[in-house]
């Protein structure tokens, strides 16, 4: 049997902050081939990621996917155990990553490689791990999926192993994620002096109009699996030193979390006219930026769905709730790919001081994996 806590505490000792690989991937990719997996490393711009196929190509397959690569520990002197230590202690693993996500990520390699060695199925087992999705995920799980179509790979459906457990194991589960759009709005009118505000044109006030009409109401009322759009300003700055001076420019960022009801495109087509309506209103003109970090989407309850969620109750007692909140993972790259859940382990400690994760609930997600593998194949 292949110990996934056990692997944990290893993958928490390579220190693979991103960018860096840590020796995460090459501990990974020496244990899958010695279990007859065919492993490649799928590199781009110097960013390390793992491609692994147990089973003949093309044939019907199950995908997991995760990242080794972790956020920064932070001030060390603020931890109780190293943070690249693997510490364990009294059934617990202390450490960068033991929630996000090396730990989901021995779950699934434990639970393949027991898998294809004690049951080997009737197709191909394929794992996808990347070393760049806390940081610019530009040439992470994207990198893997471009060459899986250059080279004619495929997965049928797929699991991402981020923690999906606010609080406890089997409580949650995803089928989408929100779309996450940033707009810098930038604002440029005619400096002047403050006492005379009729020889210039104030960038701020044309700014901040826009900005109140975009809070004034909500975007939508949210949809069967989804919450409410959300909109958040999150800074506005101008610049200027002086309490007299009437600045040329300003600017602003906003951020939104948006369901399926809309989309990039639309969103930055909304965020477009409104600008200009402004502009053509007040005289100063507003430029508006976009930066689409992800898509709305959600995989629809089906047969997919219902085998996850159906394992997941009988590990644990619960019915996971199947949810579409948070932030964004690399789901939202699968999903082009194939039909994609998440399930994990409880998120409480993630990207914390003392981050740690029981070793129980890893041994348990192992399990979850293996049966959801042992179901899908049957």
């Amino acid at each position: 049997m292949t110990d996934a806590a056990d692997l944990t505490a290893r993958l928490i000792r390579c220190p693979s902050v991103t960018p860096e690989e840590g020796g995460a991937l090459i501990l990974l990719g020496d244990m899958l081939r010695e279990a007859g997996f065919e492993v490649h490393r799928v590199d781009r711009n110097g960013t390390a990621n793992l491609f692994a196929r147990w089973g003949a190509k093309g044939a019907r397959s199950f995908g997991f996917n995760g990242h080794t690569d972790v956020v920064p520990p932070g001030d060390l002197g603020s931890w109780t155990h190293p943070p690249f230590s693997g510490h364990v202690q009294d059934g617990t693993i202390w450490g960068r990553g033991a929630t996000d996500m090396k730990s989901g990520v021995a779950s699934f390699v434990a639970a393949a490689i027991d898998f294809v060695t004690e049951t080997p199925p009737d197709g191909a087992v394929i794992l996808t791990i990347t070393g760049d999705e806390e940081g610019p995920a530009r040439d992470g799980t994207t990198a893997i999926l471009d060459w899986m179509a250059q080279q004619g790979e495929r997965m049928d459906v797929c699991i991402v192993g981020e923690p999906s457990n606010p609080d406890i194991m089997g409580e949650m589960m995803k089928i989408g994620r929100r779309g996450s759009a940033t707009f810098t709005i930038r604002a440029k009118g005619l400096q002047g002096h403050a006492a005379y505000p009729h020889k210039a044109r104030n960038p701020l006030h044309a700014l901040t109009g826009f900005l109140n009409g975009l809070i004034a109401e909500p975007l939508d009322q949210g949809t069967e699996h989804f919450d409410p759009s959300g909109l958040q300003i999150t800074t506005v700055d101008c610049g200027n030193p002086a309490s007299n001076v009437i600045p040329e420019a300003a600017s602003a960022v906003v951020n939104i979390r948006f369901n399926d009801l809309h989309s990039g495109a639309s969103l930055t087509r909304m965020m477009t006219e409104r600008a200009a309506a402004v502009s053509a209103e007040t005289g100063v003109e507003l430029v508006v930026e976009a930066n689409i970090s992800g898509e709305a989407f959600l995989t629809q309850p089906g047969p997919f769905v219902d085998l996850v969620r159906g394992i997941v109750t009988q590990e644990t007692g619960r019915q996971p709730v199947l949810s579409t909140s948070g932030g964004t993972s690399d789901a939202r790259f699968v999903k082009d790919h194939c039909p994609v859940v998440e399930f994990g382990l409880v998120g409480r400690f993630m990207h914390q001081v003392d981050e740690r994760v029981p070793e129980a609930e890893i041994h348990q997600l192992k399990t979850i994996y293996q049966r959801i593998l042992e179901s899908y194949f049957a």
